[in-house]
């Protein structure tokens, strides 16, 4: 049985999130294990690099499952994407290295956030952006931004109040770009918590707004409390971007 490895994109806006649950079949995971199903005319299970939340997209998530095909996995690509919805795609889909998971080899993720400023709000990137009626200093978010980089407890940028397993994480780069009306942020790191990169987001916001002073930072990691750091920013504007791997495992990089 062939190990396949699968770059996906979607739009999150209608999904509760890539993870299938019990009550409820419209996630990801759950529309691409029912058509490779179909396929295969077998139960298949595929393997995700990492769980998005509702409403949340992506632009190179990357997953893995085990499959008997025929034909090369150009024209499996091609079967997929015949049977996916338009909020759905395949990008790329290569044999993989027998042992290989999307999960456990991923070796770091970058994640993307935009955020549209002006007075008008983003008719055509509604479901993508978070809108900022005033411009946020810029200087000031990346000031805030150089002191997330490292590794840190992130703890207080972590959602869930009953994580028990350590949350501690490396932020190897962010960069924060102006594109015309959108601010473009990017976090690349080993792992991230539960809504990090939203509260990192909501965070960065707050000090680019004035609301808090770019010397909070180090004051909010010690804490370890998800009370002192900022808002969650909505999952509309946040887009896992890439996911990298070791070419030893046989993946190549996403």
């Amino acid at each position: 049985m062939q190990n396949y490895h699968a770059i996906l994109c979607y739009d999150g806006t209608k999904y509760n999130g890539w993870q299938k649950q019990g009550n409820t079949s419209n996630t990801i995971q759950e529309k691409l294990e029912q058509i490779l199903t179909e396929i295969a005319q077998t139960p298949t299970e595929i393997f995700g690099s990492g769980r998005t939340d509702a409403g949340t997209h992506a632009k190179g998530q990357n997953a893995n499952f085990h499959m008997n095909f025929s034909g090369t996995p150009k024209q499996l690509m091609t079967e997929i994407n015949s049977r996916l919805p338009e909020d759905i795609g395949v990008l790329s889909l290569t044999e993989a290295a027998p042992r290989f998971h999307a999960r456990l080899h991923a070796q770091a993720k970058r994640y993307v956030y935009n955020i549209w400023t002006g007075d008008m709000p983003p008719v055509f990137w509604r479901k993508y952006s978070f809108w900022c009626k005033e411009m946020p200093d810029i200087s000031r978010m990346r000031q805030a931004a150089a002191q997330i980089i490292g590794t840190h407890d992130f703890k207080s940028f972590c959602a869930n109040k009953r994580m028990k397993k350590s949350t501690v994480r490396t932020i190897t780069e962010i960069q924060i770009e102006q594109k015309e009306n959108r601010i473009v942020l990017s976090f690349t790191g080993n792992g991230f918590l539960y809504q990090m990169v939203r509260i990192l987001t909501g965070t960065l916001i707050e000090i680019g707004e004035g609301k808090r002073s770019t010397e909070d930072i180090p004051s909010i990691f010690s804490a370890q409390d998800r009370a002192c750091a900022g808002f969650t920013a909505p999952a509309k504007g946040l887009f896992l971007d890439e996911v990298f791997y070791d070419r030893a495992e046989g993946s190549g990089k996403a």
